[in-house]
């Protein structure tokens, strides 16, 4: 997925249009960029904890290159939140109204 991770005006229109209300869209798309921040810091945590050391005194504390060049990494990514809206004008993204299902209960 290639996102331009520069600030993009939105026409907001657009993004209620999905939803029919601004913020109901807003909100979707909030937790949806929370579930990409989570599952990328636990990739991020997994792959950093390859050069966990186990020493207390900082004088022995190394530079690993290979660590610094996997922080990198993940700083140049784009944003959750822009991850997310891109995903939601896509129409990748699947909500569902918990109101309406427990209203087809009764």
């Amino acid at each position: 997925m290639a996102v331009n991770p520069s600030i993009i005006t939105r026409d907001l229109d657009k993004v209620a249009a999905v939803s029919g209300n601004l913020y109901e869209s807003i909100h979707i798309v909030s937790q949806r960029a929370k579930q990409i921040s989570l599952a990328t810091k636990e990739e991020l945590n997994t792959k950093l904890s390859e050069f966990a050391s186990t020493v207390d005194n900082l004088e022995e504390v190394f530079e690993n290159k290979e660590q610094i060049e996997i922080s990198k990494f993940y700083e140049r990514m784009p944003k959750p939140s822009t991850l997310a809206m891109e995903e939601y004008l896509e129409g990748k993204v699947h909500f569902r109204r918990p109101e309406e299902e427990s209203g087809e209960e009764l």
